[in-house]
C-alpha cells in the first residue's frame, strides 16, 4: 500500500527535470558541446570566492563539534541577526532576529508557510506565470490552488482578474519577483495598486490576506528596483534562498521571514515552525548557517548573466520571437510560433536544443529559456532557433 498522489508525482517529474535529464542522456551520445540545454536554472556564474575562503576559515578556526553539530531548530542566533542586519541596512525594514526561520531553501519554507495557512477550505493564489512547483506545494499542505491569468504581453499582474477571484476564503497570493519563467519584475505601482486592493478585500472579509513573497532571484535583477513587499504591504511572508544570489543551489540554505507588522505574527510564526517541524526539518545545515553569517554581505556578479540576456533578447527579436523584455533572474518567456509550445519544444529536441514548454507555469504558448549557460552555447545555438521559426 502506498499513497497514490505520493506516486503520480514521484513517477511523473516536472517537465523541467525531465528535459535536463534528456540532455543528460543525449551529451554522452553526441557529447555536450552538442546539447543546447537551457532547461535548467542553475546558476554558472561561481560563487564568490569571499565563500569559499569563509568555509576554509570556518574548517580552520572552528572547533569541529561547533561546525557539525545541531543549531536551534528556528536557526543559529549569529546568522539571523546577520541576515537582519543587512536587510535593515538594505530596506530599513524593522527586522529582528525572531523574525527570521533559517530553512534548507526557499522550498522547505515555501511548504511551511503554505501548511501554516492551510485552514478549512482556505485558497491560494499564483499569479501566471508561476513557478510549477507552487501547485504541489500548496496541495499538498491542504491549500485549494487558484491560477490568475496572465497580464500579457507585459507580465505584471492582471488586478482586475485577481479582484474577481478574491473571496473569503483567500487565505494568500504568491508572488515572485523577479519572476521565474518571465523574468519579469513587478513595478512599485504594480505592487502599491495590489496591496491597497488586499487592504480593501480584507476589511470586507474581516480576515488578513497573506502575501507569500518568494525570492530567490531578489539580488538579480538589471537596473531596475526590486521592492521589499514587507515594506509596502505588512502582511507579507518572505521566503528567501542563497541559491541564486550566492550561487548555492546544492547547499540549501535559506530563511523565511514574518514581519512584526503581519497580523497574527507570532501565532503564525510558531505556525511555520510548528509545520517546518512536521515535515521533518530538524535544523538547517550548521555548517552552512556560519557561511551565511559572514557572507550576507555579498552580492552576486551579473555581469555575465546580463551579457547572455542581452545577446539572446537581441538577436531573438531580431529574428521574429516575442517576448516580455526580461529585466531580473536569468530566465525569457518567448511566445511559441504556432502558439504550441509543446509541440515547439518536441522540434527542438530533435535538434538537441532543449527548451521548457510553458503549460506547467500556466501560460500555454510560452516556451521558457534560462541563460546562465555560456555564451558559447549561445552562439552555436542561435541558428537553430533561426531555422526553427523560419520552419
Amino acid at each position: 500500500m502506498y499513497n497514490q498522489k505520493a506516486y503520480h508525482l514521484g513517477s511523473n517529474r516536472s517537465c523541467i527535470r525531465e528535459l535536463f535529464e534528456y540532455g543528460c542522456r543525449r551529451a554522452e551520445i553526441v557529447g555536450r558541446e552538442n546539447v543546447y540545454d537551457y532547461s535548467l536554472g542553475n546558476p554558472s556564474v561561481p560563487a564568490p570566492r569571499e565563500v569559499d575562503e569563509t568555509i576554509r576559515r570556518i574548517l580552520e578556526d572552528t572547533d569541529s563539534v561547533q561546525i557539525h553539530g545541531y543549531t536551534s531548530a528556528v536557526g543559529d542566533l549569529s546568522a539571523r541577526k546577520a541576515i537582519s542586519d543587512d536587510l535593515n541596512r538594505r530596506y530599513n525594514a524593522g527586522v529582528k532576529p525572531e523574525n527570521l526561520f533559517i530553512t534548507c531553501g526557499a522550498a522547505p519554507g515555501l511548504t511551511a508557510v503554505f501548511r501554516a495557512l492551510a485552514v478549512e477550505n482556505a485558497e491560494i493564489l499564483a499569479v501566471a506565470p508561476f513557478f510549477p512547483e507552487y501547485r504541489p506545494f500548496a496541495e499538498a499542505a491542504g491549500l485549494i490552488f487558484k491560477v490568475v491569468p496572465p497580464d500579457e504581453p507585459d507580465f505584471q499582474i492582471q488586478l482586475t482578474e485577481l479582484e474577481k477571484m478574491l473571496n473569503p476564503n483567500t487565505a494568500a497570493i504568491i508572488l515572485n519577483s523577479p519572476n521565474n519563467p518571465s523574468g519579469v519584475v513587478y513595478t512599485r505601482k504594480t505592487l502599491e495598486a495590489l496591496a491597497e486592493l488586499l487592504r480593501k478585500k480584507e476589511q470586507e472579509f474581516g480576515h488578513p490576506i497573506y502575501l507569500v513573497s518568494d525570492e530567490p532571484y531578489r539580488e538579480l535583477s538589471y537596473g531596475v528596483e526590486v521592492p521589499f513587499l514587507p515594506c509596502i504591504y505588512p502582511n507579507t511572508v518572505v521566503c528567501y534562498s542563497y541559491s541564486k544570489s550566492l550561487s548555492l543551489p546544492g547547499e540549501r540554505i535559506g530563511y523565511v521571514y514574518v514581519p512584526e507588522t503581519a497580523a497574527d505574527s507570532k501565532a503564525l510564526y510558531a505556525a511555520v515552525a510548528g509545520s517546518a517541524r512536521i515535515a521533518g526539518h530538524v535544523c538547517a545545515p550548521s555548517m552552512w548557517q556560519k557561511v551565511i553569517a559572514r557572507c550576507t554581505h555579498l552580492r552576486p556578479d551579473l555581469e555575465a548573466y546580463d551579457r547572455n540576456r542581452r545577446r539572446l533578447y537581441d538577436a531573438l527579436t531580431s529574428y521574429g520571437y516575442e517576448m516580455a523584455k526580461p529585466d531580473g533572474a536569468f530566465y525569457l518567456f518567448i511566445k511559441a510560433p504556432g502558439a504550441d509550445a509543446a509541440a515547439f519544444s518536441e522540434k527542438a529536441k530533435k535538434k538537441d536544443l532543449l527548451v521548457v514548454p510553458g503549460d506547467d507555469f500556466g501560460c500555454p504558448g510560452y516556451f521558457r529559456i534560462c541563460y546562465c549557460v555560456t555564451p558559447e552555447m549561445i552562439e552555436k545555438s542561435l541558428p537553430i532557433f533561426e531555422e526553427l521559426l523560419k520552419e
